[in-house]
């Protein structure tokens, strides 16, 4: 069992990492946080992202920004 949590803790993402991935600043990714527009989990201290979740918000986001055009 230990081993499956560690795998998956493996899988997450750190801020520095998404703020790579999504190439925006920390102030942006703290306020999607904050607002629960980005799905994350604090881990301590430390906030950690699924890729798959981010993922999905990206897709959501371009659904959005498609249907105002």
């Amino acid at each position: 069992m230990f081993n499956n949590a560690v795998a998956e803790l493996q899988t997450f993402l750190t801020t520095e990492e998404v703020l790579g991935y999504l190439k925006i600043t920390p102030r942006t990714i703290y306020r999607l946080i904050r607002s629960g527009e980005l799905p994350a989990v604090r881990i301590g201290r430390q906030w950690r992202f699924r890729p798959s979740d981010l993922d999905r918000w990206l897709e959501r986001q371009r659904g959005l920004s498609a249907s105002s055009v």
